[in-house]
Protein backbone atom coordinates (compact mmCIF):
# COMPACT_ATOMS: atom_id res chain seq x y z
CA UNK A 1 0.00 0.00 0.00
CA UNK A 2 2.64 2.61 1.10
CA UNK A 3 4.23 1.73 -2.08
CA UNK A 4 1.51 2.19 -4.67
CA UNK A 5 1.08 5.73 -2.73
CA UNK A 6 4.79 6.36 -3.22
CA UNK A 7 4.02 5.33 -7.37
CA UNK A 8 1.45 7.71 -7.03
CA UNK A 9 2.95 10.87 -5.77
CA UNK A 10 6.12 10.02 -7.84
CA UNK A 11 4.27 10.19 -11.02
CA UNK A 12 2.18 13.22 -10.42
CA UNK A 13 5.31 15.06 -9.48
CA UNK A 14 6.51 14.20 -12.64
CA UNK A 15 3.94 15.48 -14.81
CA UNK A 16 3.49 18.45 -12.23
CA UNK A 17 6.98 19.30 -13.55
CA UNK A 18 6.36 18.59 -16.79
CA UNK A 19 4.09 21.27 -17.03
CA UNK A 20 5.64 23.77 -14.77
CA UNK A 21 8.85 23.36 -17.94
CA UNK A 22 6.54 24.01 -19.82
CA UNK A 23 4.61 26.80 -18.66
CA UNK A 24 7.57 28.46 -18.34
CA UNK A 25 9.35 28.12 -21.95
CA UNK A 26 9.06 31.48 -23.77
CA UNK A 27 6.18 31.53 -26.24
CA UNK A 28 8.21 32.01 -29.57
CA UNK A 29 7.74 33.95 -32.53
CA UNK A 30 7.40 31.58 -35.58
CA UNK A 31 6.37 34.69 -37.63
CA UNK A 32 9.22 34.45 -40.84
CA UNK A 33 11.16 37.51 -41.78
CA UNK A 34 9.63 39.36 -45.35
CA UNK A 35 10.50 41.63 -48.01
CA UNK A 36 8.40 44.70 -49.00
CA UNK A 37 9.38 44.85 -51.76
CA UNK A 38 9.31 42.14 -55.31
CA UNK A 39 12.67 43.33 -57.19
CA UNK A 40 10.53 42.57 -60.18
CA UNK A 41 8.26 45.21 -59.33
CA UNK A 42 10.29 48.36 -59.18
CA UNK A 43 9.51 50.72 -61.59
CA UNK A 44 11.97 53.51 -63.48
CA UNK A 45 11.02 56.13 -65.05
CA UNK A 46 13.04 58.98 -66.70
CA UNK A 47 11.02 61.82 -69.05
CA UNK A 48 12.46 63.88 -71.97
CA UNK A 49 11.60 67.22 -72.35
CA UNK A 50 11.48 66.54 -75.92
CA UNK A 51 11.67 63.38 -77.90
CA UNK A 52 15.72 62.57 -77.67
CA UNK A 53 16.51 65.86 -75.54
CA UNK A 54 19.36 66.28 -73.13
CA UNK A 55 16.96 67.36 -70.32
CA UNK A 56 15.91 64.66 -68.33
CA UNK A 57 14.03 63.70 -65.63
CA UNK A 58 14.34 60.75 -63.54
CA UNK A 59 12.22 58.69 -60.87
CA UNK A 60 11.93 55.75 -58.82
CA UNK A 61 8.28 54.98 -58.63
CA UNK A 62 8.09 52.35 -56.29
CA UNK A 63 7.13 52.67 -52.55
CA UNK A 64 8.73 50.70 -49.74
CA UNK A 65 12.13 51.30 -51.48
CA UNK A 66 14.88 53.52 -50.57
CA UNK A 67 18.07 53.72 -52.67
CA UNK A 68 20.39 56.24 -54.77
CA UNK A 69 20.82 57.27 -58.42
CA UNK A 70 24.08 56.95 -60.36
CA UNK A 71 22.80 58.96 -63.40
CA UNK A 72 26.55 58.93 -64.35
CA UNK A 73 27.34 62.94 -64.37
CA UNK A 74 26.64 62.15 -60.35
CA UNK A 75 25.20 60.15 -57.85
CA UNK A 76 21.91 61.51 -55.04
CA UNK A 77 20.05 59.61 -52.31
CA UNK A 78 17.09 61.10 -53.67
CA UNK A 79 13.79 59.01 -55.64
CA UNK A 80 13.34 61.73 -58.27
CA UNK A 81 15.89 64.09 -59.77
CA UNK A 82 14.54 66.62 -62.01
CA UNK A 83 15.92 68.67 -65.25
CA UNK A 84 19.68 66.77 -65.79
CA UNK A 85 21.08 68.58 -67.99
CA UNK A 86 23.10 65.47 -70.24
CA UNK A 87 26.09 67.25 -72.12
CA UNK A 88 26.72 64.71 -74.50
CA UNK A 89 24.46 62.76 -76.97
CA UNK A 90 23.89 59.12 -77.29
CA UNK A 91 22.26 55.96 -75.46
CA UNK A 92 23.49 55.85 -71.76
CA UNK A 93 22.23 53.38 -68.72
CA UNK A 94 21.02 55.05 -65.50
CA UNK A 95 20.87 53.06 -62.31
CA UNK A 96 19.08 52.85 -58.97
CA UNK A 97 20.90 51.32 -56.36
CA UNK A 98 18.91 50.08 -53.84
CA UNK A 99 19.80 50.29 -50.46
CA UNK A 100 16.75 48.21 -48.50
CA UNK A 101 18.02 45.07 -48.30
CA UNK A 102 16.46 41.94 -49.81
CA UNK A 103 16.17 39.15 -48.25
CA UNK A 104 16.02 35.87 -50.63
CA UNK A 105 17.88 33.19 -49.02
CA UNK A 106 17.69 33.82 -45.13
CA UNK A 107 18.44 36.97 -43.02
CA UNK A 108 22.35 36.59 -43.09
CA UNK A 109 22.31 36.40 -46.91
CA UNK A 110 20.78 40.04 -48.18
CA UNK A 111 20.74 40.93 -51.29
CA UNK A 112 21.73 44.92 -52.43
CA UNK A 113 19.39 45.25 -56.08
CA UNK A 114 20.05 47.63 -58.82
CA UNK A 115 17.87 48.67 -61.18
CA UNK A 116 19.05 49.98 -64.73
CA UNK A 117 17.21 52.34 -67.07
CA UNK A 118 18.06 53.41 -70.78
CA UNK A 119 17.99 56.71 -71.89
CA UNK A 120 19.03 57.95 -75.99
CA UNK A 121 19.85 61.17 -76.23
CA UNK A 122 20.15 62.94 -79.68
CA UNK A 123 19.80 66.59 -79.35
CA UNK A 124 21.48 68.60 -77.33
CA UNK A 125 18.19 71.01 -77.16
CA UNK A 126 18.91 72.35 -74.07
CA UNK A 127 21.49 74.74 -73.55
CA UNK A 128 25.14 73.85 -71.48
CA UNK A 129 27.49 75.51 -69.33
CA UNK A 130 29.91 78.09 -71.18
CA UNK A 131 32.35 75.64 -70.69
CA UNK A 132 31.61 73.37 -72.60
CA UNK A 133 31.18 75.25 -75.77
CA UNK A 134 34.55 76.51 -75.20
CA UNK A 135 36.34 73.27 -75.18
CA UNK A 136 34.31 71.75 -77.71
CA UNK A 137 33.13 74.07 -80.23
CA UNK A 138 30.52 76.35 -80.56
CA UNK A 139 28.48 73.86 -82.26
CA UNK A 140 29.36 71.30 -80.30
CA UNK A 141 31.06 68.61 -82.88
CA UNK A 142 34.36 68.56 -80.84
CA UNK A 143 38.07 70.77 -80.66
CA UNK A 144 41.48 69.96 -81.45
CA UNK A 145 43.53 71.37 -78.78
CA UNK A 146 47.85 72.03 -78.80
CA UNK A 147 50.33 73.31 -77.20
CA UNK A 148 50.38 77.55 -77.56
CA UNK A 149 54.37 77.28 -78.34
CA UNK A 150 57.69 75.34 -79.38
CA UNK A 151 60.54 74.78 -78.03
CA UNK A 152 63.45 77.60 -76.98
CA UNK A 153 60.13 80.44 -78.17
CA UNK A 154 60.53 81.75 -74.27
CA UNK A 155 57.02 81.91 -73.99
CA UNK A 156 55.52 80.28 -71.07
CA UNK A 157 53.19 76.99 -72.09
CA UNK A 158 54.74 74.14 -70.29
CA UNK A 159 56.34 75.28 -67.44
CA UNK A 160 57.29 74.56 -63.26
CA UNK A 161 56.19 76.99 -60.71
CA UNK A 162 55.92 77.60 -57.04
CA UNK A 163 53.49 74.76 -55.86
CA UNK A 164 51.96 78.11 -54.08
CA UNK A 165 51.61 80.71 -57.08
CA UNK A 166 50.69 79.77 -60.93
CA UNK A 167 52.06 82.93 -61.74
CA UNK A 168 55.45 82.26 -60.23
CA UNK A 169 57.30 80.78 -62.79
CA UNK A 170 60.73 78.29 -61.45
CA UNK A 171 61.43 76.88 -64.97
CA UNK A 172 60.64 77.28 -68.11
CA UNK A 173 61.32 73.99 -69.43
CA UNK A 174 59.32 74.09 -73.18
CA UNK A 175 60.01 77.79 -74.01
CA UNK A 176 63.45 77.20 -73.53
CA UNK A 177 65.53 73.83 -73.10
CA UNK A 178 63.27 71.22 -72.61
CA UNK A 179 59.95 70.59 -73.82
CA UNK A 180 58.00 67.61 -73.42
CA UNK A 181 58.54 64.73 -76.06
CA UNK A 182 55.17 65.11 -77.19
CA UNK A 183 54.83 68.96 -77.54
CA UNK A 184 54.48 68.16 -81.56
CA UNK A 185 50.96 66.35 -80.79
CA UNK A 186 46.92 67.26 -80.55
CA UNK A 187 44.58 65.91 -78.06
CA UNK A 188 40.67 66.26 -78.67
CA UNK A 189 37.32 66.61 -76.87
CA UNK A 190 34.35 66.52 -77.74
CA UNK A 191 30.64 65.38 -76.46
CA UNK A 192 29.14 62.69 -78.99
CA UNK A 193 28.39 59.85 -77.53
CA UNK A 194 30.06 60.62 -73.89
CA UNK A 195 32.62 63.07 -72.43
CA UNK A 196 35.42 62.00 -75.03
CA UNK A 197 39.21 62.55 -75.25
CA UNK A 198 41.66 61.59 -77.25
CA UNK A 199 45.47 62.35 -76.85
CA UNK A 200 48.06 61.93 -79.46
CA UNK A 201 51.82 62.13 -78.67
CA UNK A 202 53.50 63.20 -82.36
CA UNK A 203 50.63 64.19 -85.77
CA UNK A 204 51.14 60.19 -86.91
CA UNK A 205 50.70 58.72 -83.41
CA UNK A 206 47.65 56.84 -82.44
CA UNK A 207 45.24 58.07 -80.39
CA UNK A 208 45.42 57.58 -76.55
CA UNK A 209 41.44 57.34 -75.88
CA UNK A 210 39.75 58.26 -72.01
CA UNK A 211 37.33 60.66 -71.15
CA UNK A 212 36.96 64.03 -69.31
CA UNK A 213 34.96 65.67 -67.02
CA UNK A 214 34.03 69.34 -64.75
CA UNK A 215 33.33 69.72 -61.11
CA UNK A 216 30.27 71.19 -60.19
CA UNK A 217 32.02 75.12 -60.47
CA UNK A 218 34.56 74.68 -63.72
CA UNK A 219 37.29 75.49 -61.93
CA UNK A 220 38.81 71.62 -62.67
CA UNK A 221 39.28 69.23 -65.59
CA UNK A 222 39.64 65.82 -64.56
CA UNK A 223 40.62 63.38 -67.29
CA UNK A 224 40.23 59.62 -66.90
CA UNK A 225 40.87 55.93 -68.41
CA UNK A 226 44.68 55.07 -69.66
CA UNK A 227 45.67 58.71 -70.82
CA UNK A 228 46.23 62.01 -69.90
CA UNK A 229 46.98 65.81 -71.38
CA UNK A 230 49.83 66.34 -73.23
CA UNK A 231 52.82 66.99 -71.36
CA UNK A 232 51.94 64.38 -68.36
CA UNK A 233 55.38 62.89 -68.08
CA UNK A 234 57.01 62.48 -65.12
CA UNK A 235 58.03 65.78 -63.15
CA UNK A 236 54.91 67.33 -64.01
CA UNK A 237 52.63 65.92 -62.30
CA UNK A 238 50.06 62.83 -63.38
CA UNK A 239 47.23 63.05 -61.06
CA UNK A 240 44.69 64.20 -63.84
CA UNK A 241 43.11 66.57 -62.10
CA UNK A 242 43.83 69.84 -63.03
CA UNK A 243 42.88 73.92 -62.21
CA UNK A 244 41.65 75.45 -64.97
CA UNK A 245 43.20 79.34 -64.85
CA UNK A 246 41.72 80.15 -67.85
CA UNK A 247 39.19 78.06 -70.48
CA UNK A 248 38.28 80.26 -73.52
CA UNK A 249 37.51 79.59 -77.08
CA UNK A 250 41.33 80.58 -78.00
CA UNK A 251 42.95 79.46 -75.03
CA UNK A 252 43.14 76.41 -72.05
CA UNK A 253 45.38 77.07 -69.23
CA UNK A 254 45.67 74.63 -66.67
CA UNK A 255 47.63 73.92 -63.94
CA UNK A 256 48.82 71.65 -61.06
CA UNK A 257 50.28 72.88 -57.22
CA UNK A 258 51.12 68.91 -56.45
CA UNK A 259 53.62 67.90 -59.21
CA UNK A 260 56.31 65.35 -58.78
CA UNK A 261 58.93 67.10 -56.55
CA UNK A 262 57.44 69.16 -54.73
CA UNK A 263 56.60 72.03 -57.73
CA UNK A 264 53.83 73.31 -59.46
CA UNK A 265 52.73 73.01 -63.19
CA UNK A 266 51.42 75.05 -65.76
CA UNK A 267 49.87 74.20 -69.44
CA UNK A 268 48.94 76.15 -72.01
CA UNK A 269 47.37 75.28 -75.17
CA UNK A 270 45.42 76.73 -78.21
CA UNK A 271 42.73 75.46 -80.40
CA UNK A 272 44.62 73.80 -83.83
CA UNK A 273 44.74 76.35 -86.89
CA UNK A 274 42.72 74.28 -89.81
CA UNK A 275 45.14 72.94 -92.19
Amino acid sequence: MNMNIFKMIKSASIVFLLIFISACSPIEDRDELSNSFSPDNIVLETTQATPGSNKVSIKMKTPGVTGYWDYILDQKFTDEIKDIIFPFTGEHTLTYNVTTPYISSGIDNPEYIRKTIKINITQLDTPLPAAYYALVGEDLSGKTWVFDGKGGDDKVWWAMTDPANSGAVWWNAGGTCCPPSDAGGHMTFDVTGGLNFAAYASPTASAQKGSYTFNADFSKLYIKGETNILGSVDGAGNNKEFQILELTSSKLKLWVPNASGGTGWIWVFKPQENK
